[in-house]
């Protein structure tokens, strides 16, 4: 079953109750640092705390950290975790209506404490879903990012699958970033745009590197992402409803390999988008498909840009956007003609 998860930032926490989360922090991370050596992870249960502080401590919130280090010790290749947030299971947090406000309630050092928090337009419909019962709540993070504090809710839900046998192409690539082929119609996301951006992020980084002004750097740099991000959201919204609208079943894509050495020199356009978040962007599809009963196929890549309808394969078909066949002369763009062989998975599945 699919899952999302619920940011839901706290809303205006006083400035005892953010200490007291800091100290929650402060507490969690050093239990799950000394938890990684400690020879008896495996048989751990709460009582472990006791021999680890003699401090109070939500006895919910151990038994949930003692579950996550576990988990993640085969997978932490450092011996030291920098933050470990607070994390909740499903019986431990409660989404509460009151009147018009949202409240959510967690244990915290002192007892258990109902919050208000900030509730998006898009984030209600989930939560009014949550409260009548049609999905399920998961685990639940409590964190900190730029001075603001979030929990964060996981839920799952069932989706119907959809039926339907058409299938969606997805190319991938640097002068668009996206061509979508279902049947006879297509969608274009072009990258020019975008690369004019990444080069005036990119400049504006240059100045500030030689005037050595590394704060801005970062912030130019996290400034940069949330764009990149917020472009790859719509672009992935944009090809789940065309795929609906269009009646597909199925969205196929690239399992990408090697795609910034398409770019031949410097001065091609799309050489600035070379650091594209595409893997981002892929991910952003496939959950979104995912939500909507559509299943997504990878395949194998190669070849796709050269291949023409007709069966003939040469690398001198494909010249920069343009496609046409050296034996045919069938005449096409050649990223779309690249989304219709993906859609035809004429490489293969990816294993």
């Amino acid at each position: 079953m699919p899952t999302i998860t619920l940011r839901l930032e706290l809303h205006k926490p006083t400035k005892a109750k953010q200490d007291m989360y800091e100290r929650m922090t402060e507490v969690n991370t050093a239990f799950a640092n000394w938890l990684l050596n400690h020879p008896e992870l495996n048989q751990a249960t709460s009582k472990l705390f006791k021999v680890f502080s003699s401090q109070r401590f939500p006895s919910a919130v151990v038994n949930q950290t003692i579950r996550e280090v576990k988990a993640q010790k085969k997978k932490q290749k450092a011996k030291k975790f920098r933050t470990f947030w607070c994390c909740f299971n499903n019986q431990n947090v409660k989404v509460e209506k009151k009147g018009a406000f949202y409240t959510v309630s967690f244990p915290t050092l002192e007892r258990r404490i109902g919050v208000p928090v900030v509730v998006r337009p898009y984030q209600e419909a989930w939560l009014k879903r949550l409260l009548d019962g049609t999905v399920k709540q998961g685990a639940a993070k409590l964190y900190k990012k730029r001075k603001k504090w979030y929990l964060a809710i996981s839920i799952t839900f069932e989706v119907k699958p959809r039926h339907e046998t058409k299938v969606m192409g997805v190319d991938l690539g640097l002068r668009y970033i996206a061509v979508a082929s279902v049947g006879t119609k297509s969608l274009f996301f072009k990258g020019n745009q975008c690369a004019f951006i990444r080069r005036r992020y990119a400049a504006l980084r240059r100045t500030l590197q030689r005037n050595k002004k590394l704060h801005a750097v970062r912030k130019i740099g996290r400034k940069e992402s949330r764009w990149m991000k917020d472009v790859n959201h719509k672009i992935s919204r944009q090809i789940v409803n065309v795929a609906l609208a269009n009646g597909v079943g199925v969205i196929r894509m690239e399992a990408l390999t090697g795609i910034r050495k398409r770019a031949k020199s410097a001065k091609e356009a799309g050489r600035s988008l070379h650091s594209w978040a595409f893997h981002q962007l892929q991910t952003m599809i496939a959950y979104k498909a995912e939500m909507a009963g559509i299943r997504v196929e990878w395949v194998n890549p190669t070849y796709t840009s050269q291949t023409c309808k007709c069966g003939h394969r040469e690398k001198a078909n494909r010249n920069g956007i343009g496609f046409r066949c050296q034996r045919c002369g069938y005449t096409l763009h050649a990223d779309l003609n690249g989304a219709i062989n993906i859609a035809k998975a004429i490489s293969g599945f990816a294993s």
